[in-house]
C-alpha cells in the first residue's frame, strides 16, 4: 500500500568519477530485477560484467561521452540514467538514452519520468533535436517510453558477446 504521504523532493545531478561506486551499487540492485524475465540468468551476468565493472563506467564517462545522472531522495541515491550524443548522427543532433534505472522501491513514484525530463532537457541545452534508445522488445518500460512520446522507428538485434539483445529503436523529436 503506498503512503498519502507527498514524495521527498528529488535531487537529479550530474555524476563525476567518484560516483562511479553508486552507479555500480544502483545497478546491483536494479539490473538483475529488470532483466530476470526477459532474458536468462547467464545473459544478465554477462552484460553485467561486462557494462558495469568500474573500467568500463569509466570508458563510458571518459572516452564515450556518456554523461550520467544520478537522482537522489530522501538523502539516498534512487535511480540514474546516462545519454550522450551519436557520433554517426552528430549532423542531425540525435542524443542516445543509454540507461534509465530506478530502483525498485522507488518505481512508480514519478522519479523516472524526473529523470527522462532531466536527460531530454541537458539534450536540448546540447543542441539535441533527437532522443533516441532502445529497449528489449519484451520489457515492460516499452510502454512507459511510448506514452512519453517516444516512437517505434525499426527493431534491432545487439550482439553483446556471444548474446542477442531484441530491441525496438525508439526516437523522440525534442
Amino acid at each position: 500500500m503506498k503512503s498519502s504521504a507527498p514524495a521527498a523532493p528529488v535531487r537529479i545531478v550530474p555524476a563525476v568519477l567518484k560516483d562511479i561506486p553508486t552507479i555500480i551499487a544502483l545497478a546491483e540492485a536494479t539490473w538483475e530485477p529488470t532483466y530476470r524475465f526477459i532474458i536468462s540468468k547467464e545473459q544478465i551476468d554477462y552484460m553485467y560484467r561486462v557494462i558495469y565493472t568500474p573500467a568500463s563506467l569509466r570508458r563510458q564517462m571518459q572516452d564515450e561521452h556518456h554523461t550520467f545522472l544520478v537522482a537522489h531522495q530522501d538523502g539516498a541515491a534512487a535511480g540514474y540514467a546516462s545519454f550522450g550524443p551519436l557520433p554517426d548522427e552528430a549532423a542531425n543532433k540525435v542524443f542516445k538514452l543509454h540507461k534509465i534505472y530506478v530502483l525498485p522501491t522507488r518505481q512508480g513514484q514519478g522519479l523516472g519520468l524526473q529523470l527522462i525530463d532531466a536527460v531530454e532537457n541537458a539534450v536540448r541545452q546540447a543542441g539535441g533535436a533527437f532522443l533516441d534508445l532502445n529497449v528489449n522488445r519484451y520489457n515492460p518500460a516499452l510502454a512507459f517510453y511510448e506514452r512519453r512520446g517516444f516512437e517505434r522507428q525499426r527493431e534491432v538485434d545487439v550482439a553483446i558477446g556471444p548474446y542477442f539483445m531484441n530491441d525496438f529503436v525508439l526516437r523522440k523529436a525534442l
